[in-house]
């Protein structure tokens, strides 16, 4: 049976390249683009990507009437969250004075804020963007064939900050240390872009196509 891969779409992020990048590595896999609750429902495996503003995401989603697929997705099979796709998964942003997200995991996510200047004597921008490494904080099956301090691709001003340390599964150094995987049960999510970080972000969407939790 041809398995299928759903990428949920609700308006904001970057899907065709990472619709593009699972169909390079799912071997034959159905990989759908899909903001229909349905075929999320039905699909053996999910892709959450996203970018932009959290509450602009919020609303996208409530307008796609996508909340319940999203979480019942990341409650009943393997789920993949990218970008925005990991933040909304935390139960608050401070960004707008506050914007309530899905609350799937207890935590906060914050501003980039009070920096140390740079290796050039000048404050670290924000957004972060560009390829950091990433020092991998446990084991898991989609860090399989990726050698831990890989680099990979980044462009985001807010960190998520969860409550629960057991959730780490990343952290990256942007001026502090910060959590750019987290993981349980089912569920896997990353601040960095995988779709845009080379070898390394392929092998963790192929690790991910074929992981059975």
């Amino acid at each position: 049976m041809v398995q299928k891969i759903a990428v949920i779409d609700y308006g904001m992020g970057n899907l065709r390249s990472v619709s593009k990048a699972v169909e390079y590595v799912a071997d034959g896999a159905e990989v759908q683009v899909s903001s229909d609750p349905r075929y999320i429902g039905e699909a053996d495996r999910v892709v959450f990507p996203g970018q932009g503003a959290a509450r602009d995401c919020m609303l996208a989603i409530s307008d796609h009437h996508l909340n319940q697929a999203v979480l019942s997705a990341a409650a009943n099979k393997p789920f993949l969250g990218i970008c925005m796709g990991m933040q909304v998964l935390l139960r608050r942003s401070e960004e707008n004075g506050g914007t309530e997200l899905l609350g799937l995991f207890d935590g906060e996510v914050r501003r980039f804020d009070n920096l140390p200047l740079g290796d050039n004597g000048l404050p670290l921008k924000i957004p972060h963007m560009g390829w950091s490494q990433v020092r991998q904080e446990q084991e898991h099956p989609l860090w399989n064939g990726i050698d831990d301090g890989s680099r990979f691709y980044f462009v985001h001003s807010y960190r998520v900050m969860p409550e629960d340390a057991s959730l780490v599964a990343a952290t990256t150094d942007y001026g502090v240390r910060f959590t750019c995987a987290i993981a349980r049960d089912n569920v896997f999510a990353t601040q960095f872009h995988p779709e845009k970080s080379a070898d390394a972000g392929l092998q963790l969407l192929r690790n991910f196509v074929n992981w059975q939790p």
